[in-house]
């Protein structure tokens, strides 16, 4: 059951992210990211419990990184084409793996070296296809961002692994909803009055409810399926990885960009990479 709800959250990843791309042309970065957490967390506010004060501080931590993965992975996205940051994006199961091995001990057979390597180098086919569109990886802050949102993810998945041994998923999704709402609010607040004659007024966009719908249902899926036994989060991390496909296919249709071909060639080697750590997991 948790591989068809990882595959289920991975649809709903795609689509979520394709519409993330299409409200920033409306809204600052921190304004999608608010409005979409707030109504999300008015989505989940039926499933508000009570909980220890050791639980909250776990949320805390949970909210903080997701936090700074999503203002970082936005701010990205916000300079990067959707395909080109999708596919970067792609390769955060590799750091999930290699803190997995780090943190809990867990061993690479020789099908997920495989994959690694794979991805690897697929990367590096990306930056140079990149730079055909001015995008140099060494000095683009685009592609730092994108860096800092794929590490403070990662961690956040394996966080996640760590308190799904004894929270129930509708706690964690809608206490951490409501922490990572205030949070983003405090970072509004700083950028109104740190960039005064910058700061852009919010405009409302009917696209910010498509994106809270499908992160609340695509994490729901998520946390369930982190709760089932026997559940493996490197394989999950890499099913809802493999939403780049929707992402990827949806981007180059609706925004029209550009050097698509070299880039569904690097990106079709990051899959290739994916499957192998993907079969070598299912064997280990």
């Amino acid at each position: 059951m948790w591989i068809w709800m990882s595959l289920g959250s991975a649809l709903l990843l795609g689509v979520y992210d394709v519409a993330k791309k299409h409200a920033l042309k409306h809204n600052s970065v921190l304004w999608v990211l608010l409005a979409a957490t707030a109504i999300s967390s008015l989505l989940l506010s039926p499933f508000l419990t009570a909980g220890t004060m050791h639980d909250h501080t776990r949320m805390i931590l949970k909210a903080i990184l997701v936090t700074s993965s999503w203002v970082s992975g936005l701010a990205a996205l916000k300079s990067l084409p959707i395909t080109t940051a999708s596919s970067i994006k792609a390769s955060r199961p590799i750091i999930v793996i290699a803190l997995s091995l780090a943190i809990f001990g867990e061993k690479l057979n020789v099908w997920q070296w495989a994959g690694v390597i794979t991805v690897i180098i697929a990367l590096w086919l990306l930056s140079r296809s990149s730079k055909k569109e001015g995008i140099a990886f060494a000095k683009s802050r685009g592609i730092t961002y994108m860096v800092i949102s794929v590490l403070t993810g990662a961690a956040s998945a394996l966080f996640d692994k760590y308190i799904m041994a004894d929270m129930q998923p509708l706690f964690v999704q809608s206490w951490a909803n409501i922490y990572i709402t205030v949070m983003l609010t405090a970072c509004t607040l700083v950028q109104r009055f740190a960039a005064k004659s910058e700061f852009k007024p919010f405009k409302w966009d009917w696209t910010l409810v498509i994106i809270a719908v499908f992160i609340t249902a695509a994490d729901m899926l998520y946390f369930f399926a982190l709760k089932q036994e026997g559940a493996l989060l490197s394989v999950i991390s890499l099913i809802r990885r493999s939403s780049v496909i929707v992402t990827f296919s949806l981007g180059a249709w609706l925004f029209k960009e550009h050097n698509i071909k070299d880039k569904a060639i690097d990106l079709a080697i990051i899959l290739v990479g994916l499957f192998l750590l993907f079969w070598g997991s299912s064997i280990a």
